[in-house]
């Protein structure tokens, strides 16, 4: 099987275009920080507009999907779903609401995961809720003309338990010790979580709240804002082509994870960006108010 050593992260060489990446993700999460204490009514604002933004996009990429009106009306929590569609954008709700509100608190561990999962599948009579695959899956991509290609064979039902525990393992380690900057661990992380491919359905929805999740532990909250999910959904092609270039050799140990790191971190970076953009658009309407104020 393969085998997990996120300490060898340390031994790479990172390219100019990765530095920067970081670089320009502390700059933007500074700013952040500086809304949060000057002007955190408007940031607060924001925080619902994400939560339906994040369900609806994530759901949408695995065509999961209902009108806007039902969209907003399931996050809001002011109807129950009527057919399966609405029953798996709730459980995603649900989750998402859990890691919102309690990420702190929820540890980086095969346990929880599949909680997480069960959760997922909360409003269904689903007996794959919260277990491990017991089929051998594959992961596949839709392109705009309509054909699917599969780009990848994750690992067999029998290997996934134990690859799921490696990667907790080595994830928490590394983190905890402070071996390896989490913008870097996290994209790693969510790379060898969509190869295991864990479950029989609903991974690429788990890979989207865990990286919610992560981030949010490692300090990086822009997703509460901003959603991640729609940032994703944007670039689902990109999404494609980065987890294929990243995946070539996985099993042997022999993957390049590079493209996925930089598809991931150029997520992030254009999450925080766009709240940049949303602040900056707010100030300039009070300069121009505080004018006609000087001028009356």
């Amino acid at each position: 099987m393969r085998e997990f050593n996120y300490s060898k992260i340390r031994e790479r060489t990172w390219d100019s275009d990765i530095l920067g990446l970081v670089a320009a993700i502390y700059k933007e999460a500074g700013k952040q920080e500086m809304y949060r204490k000057q002007r955190p009514e408007e940031l607060e604002k924001l925080v619902e507009i994400a939560k339906i933004q994040s369900t609806e996009a994530s759901n949408a990429i695995e065509g999961i999907v209902t009108t806007s009106t039902r969209i907003r009306q399931l996050v809001e929590e002011k109807t129950t779903p009527r057919d399966q569609n609405e029953q798996e954008i709730a459980g995603y709700r649900d989750v998402l609401g859990i890691i919102h509100d309690n990420y702190d608190t929820i540890p980086i561990t095969q346990n929880y995961i599949l909680q997480l999962h069960k959760i997922l599948y909360g409003h269904m009579n689903n007996p794959i809720a919260g277990r491990t695959k017991n089929v051998q899956n594959y992961i596949s991509a839709t392109y705009k003309d309509g054909h699917t290609e599969i780009l990848f064979t994750p690992l067999s039902p029998f290997e996934t338990p134990m690859a799921l525990d490696r990667i907790c393992e080595e994830y928490n380690r590394v983190i905890g010790n402070c071996e390896v900057e989490p913008l870097i661990a996290v994209p790693i992380f969510i790379h060898d979580f969509l190869c295991i491919h864990p479950f029989n359905d609903g991974n690429g929805r788990m890979s989207r709240l865990l990286t919610t999740l992560l981030l949010y532990r490692a300090g990086y909250d822009v997703g509460r804002y901003i959603s991640l999910e729609a940032q994703i959904a944007k670039h689902k092609d990109l999404y494609y082509e980065a987890l294929r270039a990243s995946q070539d050799h996985w099993h042997e140990g022999l993957d390049d994870p590079l493209p996925f790191i930089k598809y991931l971190l150029g997520i992030i970076l254009s999450a925080y960006r766009e709240l940049s953009e949303r602040f900056a658009l707010v100030e300039t309407k009070r300069s121009a108010l505080e004018m006609v104020r000087l001028a009356t």
